[in-house]
């Protein structure tokens, strides 16, 4: 079945930024003068997870987004897991403040996929970088 294009287009207009599949990128080292808000943990299914975080200084939308990634990773080792699979991420800024409100899969073992996580190793990065990842 195929989409009109112009519907493609007003689809695409729906989500702010750049699409999800370029979030999960991790910038090369987080902003030096970021702030790191809080993030909050929703479960939505036994294995799906949304995650909602916010902070101040980000350069852009990827900064908030590795600061759910972090949040999402630490969350898959708390609960004896140590995968986790980036389904999606949508960011917003207001006033200075970006809103990340990702959604990850968490499991056992490796997920398929292209956008998976090893829990322990981006943990370890994040720390390394000093994101916090509660």
């Amino acid at each position: 079945m195929r989409l009109p294009l112009a519907f493609c287009g007003a689809l695409a207009a729906c989500v702010a930024g750049a699409p999800p599949e370029a979030l999960p990128e991790r910038p090369v080292l987080p902003p030096e003068d970021a702030t790191y808000l809080g993030s909050q943990t929703r479960l939505l299914d036994t294995d799906l997870v949304n995650f909602l975080v916010e902070m101040q200084g980000a350069r852009d939308q990827r900064d908030a987004g590795a600061y759910a990634r972090c949040v999402a990773a630490q969350y898959a080792l708390i609960r004896g897991y140590g995968f986790a699979r980036h389904i999606r991420t949508i960011v917003s800024e207001e006033g200075g403040v970006w809103r990340g409100d990702a959604v990850y899969t968490v499991s056992p073992a490796l997920p398929p996929g292209a956008r998976t996580l090893d829990a322990e190793i981006e943990v370890a990065r994040c720390r390394e970088d000093g994101i916090p990842t509660i």
